[in-house]
């Protein structure tokens, strides 16, 4: 129906001038709004089409990455994917606004200034995350390493991006914040593969020579102690009342609390079936 149309049919019926101003008033809103839906719905259509693929280029690129990388190590791989994802995810979003006619670069200005704010208000965060990252790519530490830092000692369970669990060896797990452990002194008692034992020895007033031979024979008679470097046994202090010997003998990283404890056990045992045989 045309306006003219329209305009007839309206004086031919018995109403008033403001009924009339208001039909057409309701007909050009329908016809605006047929206008409107026949031009943003085919653009949702799209934008909904866009985060549809979007959504399926991240599980594929998540995907091939994992397979790319699955002889990296599997912080720095997790550290990766996650990455890529986050990009795709943005690129998706920015071209679902751009179809559905939202300017882009005024979104970059609000997404930038909140993000200032938000960088202000979480400075501490932000520092962790920087520290994660710097601690993913130098990597003083991997899973599995046992380190002292920051007032804990454990074995790495996992390294994220914010902070890293650390299992002590009594089994509770501690979250401690990357900041820590990247700007603090970091010991890694597992990162040579090896360890020496130092173990002091107070042997009164036995003679040396032999107690020393006696000694390195006890180290050698472990089965954990290695042979190469081999066991060493040195004399640490010497007073008018004993004599103390420093037995070090060395052990995988691994294995350092047991051969401490056994190598000290057995060299107790020793010594008193000495003594009671001088009885």
């Amino acid at each position: 129906m045309t306006a003219s149309t329209f305009l007839q049919i309206a004086q031919s019926l018995p109403l008033d001038a403001e009924r009339i101003q208001a039909m057409q008033v309701a007909q050009e809103f329908s016809k605006k709004f047929v206008e409107l839906g026949f031009k943003v719905v085919p653009q949702m259509l799209w934008a909904i089409g866009i985060l549809l693929i979007t959504r399926f280029a991240i599980d594929v690129a998540g995907r091939v990455t994992r397979r790319t990388l699955s002889r990296t190590e599997a912080t720095l791989r997790k550290f990766l994917v996650q990455a890529a994802e986050i990009v795709i995810l943005i690129v998706g979003v920015v071209a679902a606004l751009n179809q559905l006619g939202i300017q882009t670069t005024s979104v970059v200005a609000v997404v930038g200034a909140a993000g200032l704010a938000i960088g202000l208000a979480w400075q501490n965060t932000l520092s962790h995350f920087a520290a994660g990252v710097m601690l993913i790519s130098l990597r003083p530490f991997e899973v599995g390493d046992a380190i002292e830092a920051a007032d804990v000692k454990g074995v790495v369970d996992s390294i994220g991006i914010f902070s890293t669990t650390v299992v002590t060896d009594d089994r509770i797990k501690i979250i401690v914040p990357n900041n820590q452990l990247f700007n603090g002194t970091l010991k890694n008692t597992t990162a040579m593969g090896t360890r020496r034992v130092d173990l002091k020895i107070d042997i009164g007033d036995r003679p040396i020579r032999p107690t020393v031979a006696e000694l390195l024979e006890i180290a050698h008679s472990h089965p954990l102690v290695l042979e190469n470097p081999p066991p060493t046994c040195l004399v640490a202090e010497i007073t008018p009342d004993t004599t103390i010997l420093s037995l070090r003998p060395w052990c995988a990283s691994v294995a350092y609390e047991q051969v401490r404890s056994q190598v000290q056990q057995y060299v107790k045992e020793a010594m008193n079936a000495d003594k009671n045989q001088e009885q």
